[in-house]
């Protein structure tokens, strides 16, 4: 499976709560700017699974538009304090899929991320808003994934 994940983009410091805050302009754009990327490049999953929290379903919502008929499954456990365990577990329900893409927070995905390659340390991983990192699994579990690629969207 290649699991592509995506942070969110930039959104709004403040708000009633976390789990509100929403895209600026900025992080729109961002996210624009991250789904024309993938189109053009063929990096088109079969499917979108995103973080049930404001800014992560906006950035998916958005990325998801420019790919046309992908819509995105908003799943609870991709919600902000999801560890790589967790992660794992989720997508066994999508296994079916030869490419997923992920879209939540951080720490979050750094741990993930960092589990998935079996770094010992996730703070050598820095997961930038609106950056995609592509991972290829041969199976889901810690340790046996491939760092393809990651690329912070200031260099899209």
């Amino acid at each position: 499976m290649l699991l592509t994940f995506l942070r969110h983009a930039e959104a709004e410091v403040t708000a009633p709560s976390d789990h509100d805050r929403q895209l600026t302009s900025k992080g729109r754009a961002q996210a624009q700017k991250v789904g024309e990327f993938c189109k053009q490049r063929g990096i088109v999953p079969g499917m979108i699974v995103t973080s049930p929290v404001t800014r992560a379903e906006q950035t998916a919502g958005i990325v998801a538009k420019c790919f046309g008929d992908v819509e995105p499954m908003v799943e609870r456990w991709l919600a902000c304090g999801m560890d790589p365990v967790t992660c794992l577990d989720g997508l066994r329900s999508y296994a079916q899929f030869e490419h997923v893409m992920l879209v939540g927070h951080e720490p979050d995905f750094g741990e993930t991320i960092a589990a998935c390659i079996g770094l010992p340390y996730p703070g050598n991983l820095h997961i930038r808003k609106a950056s995609l990192t592509t991972i290829e699994m041969n199976r889901l579990r810690a340790g046996s994934g491939r760092l393809e690629y990651t690329i912070p969207v200031r260099f899209l």
